[in-house]
């Protein structure tokens, strides 16, 4: 038989049946993942010499810009009449670099990219790894009283992934910190979900995220997680308040938590957040529905952050 549990968040008293699941503590991430179509975890293309396939124009192009990766060869689709634009910009900037480039038929390029969108653009690339966390890379909540960090635990959806890293970078995320176990690597998916931009952000990773954001709690950050409203892992594991991202005053050097697709933050990590955030639904939900998902999230919270540090226009 079912739980019911009922507490307050943001002022609104909430109702939840809670399953047997949820009751014994079995982590939803592997059911949810299981149910990714398997074009959405396509394995990463990767040669005999440890090469990888990036794929896409703008991940092309940007990685050529950047220059932190190894470029073996860049492919062109053939057959195209004259190249302008963006890929005439691509193949000058390959030529420049003295990148062989060749020109295969699209059916070649889809066969290499398992039939991902290619856009006719392909690249034989050296991997892009997350950066190691160290204290070298140290900054005080007192260098910028505006500052905002995205930390990420267990994010394993490359897609999701890529767009969380493309909201980080186009909203003024400062930082983002992953957890390094559970969590999807920089693959070519991931950079093409991120229009690219993964190949021009640092996203550092550390072994320890829950000692990681308490050694930063007690340099004065705040660090504020996000649940669902409500959720069971909230309602079991924490006595914290839940906030919403609405009331919540971004006035501080804030570290802002997102957790895995489908279980969200662990409880280690929960319990190292000083505040939780939700976003509130503009409906009564059914069970199974009470959260967002993760890029989602990410893009509402660091817009709302944006506003309230001043680095975009509340107004359109």
């Amino acid at each position: 038989m079912a739980l019911l549990w009922t507490w307050r968040c943001s002022g609104r008293l909430l109702t939840r049946h809670f399953s047997g699941a949820a009751r014994r503590g079995v982590r939803p991430g592997g059911e949810e993942l299981s149910r990714l179509r398997l074009d959405d975890l396509a394995p990463t293309v990767r040669s005999e010499t440890g090469l990888e396939l990036l794929f896409g124009l703008s991940p092309c192009l940007l990685a050529l810009q950047a220059a932190r990766r190894r470029v073996a060869r860049l492919l062109l689709q053939a057959g195209r009449s004259g190249l302008q634009g963006e890929r005439a910009e691509l193949l000058r900037a390959a030529e420049a670099q003295d990148i062989p480039v060749l020109r295969p038929r699209r059916k070649q390029l889809d066969a290499l990219c398992h039939y991902q969108v290619h856009q006719g653009v392909c690249m034989e690339v050296s991997p892009l790894r997350p950066l190691p966390w160290t204290e070298s890379r140290e900054a005080r909540p007192g260098d910028d009283p505006q500052q905002l960090w995205l930390i990420l635990e267990g994010l394993q959806d490359p897609r999701n992934l890529g767009a969380v890293l493309r909201s980080a970078y186009f909203l003024g995320v400062d930082k983002v910190i992953t957890s390094r176990r559970n969590s999807c690597p920089l693959t070519p998916v991931v950079s093409k979900a991120s229009a690219g931009a993964v190949e021009v952000m640092d996203v550092f990773s550390t072994d320890d995220l829950a000692g990681f954001l308490q050694v930063k709690a007690r340099q004065g950050w705040l660090v504020a997680g996000t649940v669902g409203c409500p959720g069971p892992e909230t309602s079991l594991s924490s006595e914290m308040p839940i906030t919403s991202c609405l009331e919540f005053v971004w006035d501080q050097p804030t570290l802002l938590v997102l957790g895995n697709e489908g279980s969200g933050l662990s409880q280690e990590v929960q319990a190292s957040c000083q505040v939780l955030l939700t976003i509130l639904p503009g409906r009564q939900l059914p069970p199974g529905l009470e959260s967002l998902n993760v890029s989602v999230a990410t893009a509402l919270n660091t817009h709302w952050a944006s506003q309230a540090r001043g680095i975009i226009n509340s107004t359109y």
